[in-house]
């Protein structure tokens, strides 16, 4: 094969696995509830926001401003309607009251990412994984961060292969190793 072939190929390869890594991130951004039940967080369209859901847990914050749940609550109402200053207010206020919380610092992680301050998502996703160290979600989402948005390919190649090691299966599994085979093929 000629070396503008391989080129190309590995052009072609790149921009293909930027395009499932793109719409998979987006399809897997997900948290835990549970041991092994996962809820798909981040849909291409915001759900149709519960007005009332979301007065309700207002006035319980302003009742009590320590329930560290009607936060949480209120942050992943916010989070599904992609209100995302209200989500992160709310997420930053519960960890203010629990900072050991891996899915709400995760969750926390996607907002920033969803209005772009990556550094922050980083920072977010590294803390949940060292706070859980079986925590899949956030090692996820840390591999999508820093490869598709901070362009880090080393980052990228260790966040994927910490992420199998909590996950070694399954369909994110699959698309993580292969993330790390292309990822390894344009760093050579």
């Amino acid at each position: 094969m000629k070396k503008e072939n391989v080129i190309i190929l590995l052009i072609v390869t790149f921009v293909a696995g930027f395009l499932a890594g793109a719409v998979g991130g987006i399809k897997f951004y997900s948290r835990e509830h549970g041991k092994n039940a996962t809820s798909m967080r981040a849909e291409a369209a915001p759900r149709v926001f519960d007005t009332d859901e979301a007065a309700r847990l207002e006035t319980a914050v302003r009742k009590d401003p320590q329930n560290a749940q009607a936060l949480i609550a209120l942050g992943n109402l916010y989070f599904d309607a992609n209100q995302c200053p209200k989500a992160i207010d709310a997420y930053l206020r519960a960890l203010a009251i629990d900072p050991k919380n891996p899915d709400v610092r995760t969750d926390l992680g996607i907002m920033y990412r969803a209005v772009n301050d990556y550094d922050r998502a980083v920072r977010e996703f590294r803390e949940a994984a060292r706070l859980d160290p079986t925590h899949k979600n956030s090692r996820f989402n840390l591999g999508v961060v820093l490869q598709h948005d901070k362009k880090d390919v080393d980052g990228a190649i260790a966040a994927w292969e910490d992420f199998l090691k909590v996950e070694p299966a399954g369909e994110r599994a699959e698309m993580a190793r292969a993330e790390v085979q292309q990822l390894k093929a344009l760093a050579k």
